[in-house]
């Protein structure tokens, strides 16, 4: 692995599929940055998702639909040692590039991500904030939003995100522990509310449970998006 990471180029890497109310703020917290560079990778887009990224500069390249193929193909365009996973609908905060080659160049640390604000300001999702801090801390299970960051070399040594319908993070993160310590920066990432907001914050936390203990329990990946496509979670 790398060993000095202090001047590394970081590769911000931005899955999309129909994201033109999100990309423009999502690619704005990642201007006022040292030595990056923000490639989207769209998934078949059709509203101005690709138009607006364009328009601001930057790299666009498309790939199949589905969020690990897209991070990716993403990963083998980028330039940087340092990969940055970013959400479409989230934000980084001011100075996350150097706080991201700070983490890196702690003993032992392989990987890491932030802390999750959610972008509401109803009360019970602080519940939520707080349960994934805990998470994250002392499981060291981030999430995809989360923004997961890596070394190009030890992604590629790894295999990448593993090509599934869900759960791709999960598994990522899964592989890595083995290797080394997960570094979770006490800095949020601010994320966008819809998915809880969608279908209501109790029903959204309980469905996100049921998902991680049917994959553990061996339930596939392809069976658990089927459930969400055929809405099998869906309130009564």
């Amino acid at each position: 692995m790398i060993q000095n990471l202090g001047a590394a180029t970081i590769s911000i890497i931005i899955p999309a599929i129909n994201e033109a109310a999100n990309i423009k703020d999502a690619i704005a917290t990642t201007q006022n940055s040292t030595n990056t560079e923000v490639i989207v990778v769209d998934g078949g887009s059709q509203d101005d998702t690709v138009a607006i990224a364009q328009s601001l500069g930057i790299k666009v390249i498309t790939a199949s639909p589905g969020r690990a193929v897209q991070m990716n193909a993403g990963a083998v365009a980028a330039s940087g040692e340092i990969l940055l996973f970013l959400h479409a609908d989230t934000r980084l905060p001011a100075g996350f590039d150097a706080m991201i080659r700070t983490a890196l160049q702690q003993p032992k640390t392989v990987a890491g991500a932030f802390n999750l604000r959610i972008d509401t300001p109803t009360r019970c999702i602080r519940l939520v904030e707080w349960g994934v801090k805990m998470r994250s801390h002392f499981l060291q299970m981030p999430y995809g939003d989360q923004a997961i960051f890596i070394t190009k070399e030890l992604f590629q040594q790894i295999g990448g995100f593993p090509e599934l319908p869900i759960m791709e993070d999960f598994e990522l993160i899964r592989r890595l522990k083995p290797v080394g310590r997960i570094a979770i920066i006490s800095e949020p990432v601010v994320t966008s509310a819809r998915r809880w907001l969608r279908k209501g914050i109790m029903q959204t936390t309980l469905i996100n449970q049921i998902v991680i203990i049917a994959y553990l329990l061996g339930v596939s990946p392809q069976r658990i998006r089927s459930w969400y496509r055929q809405e099998k979670f869906r309130k009564n």
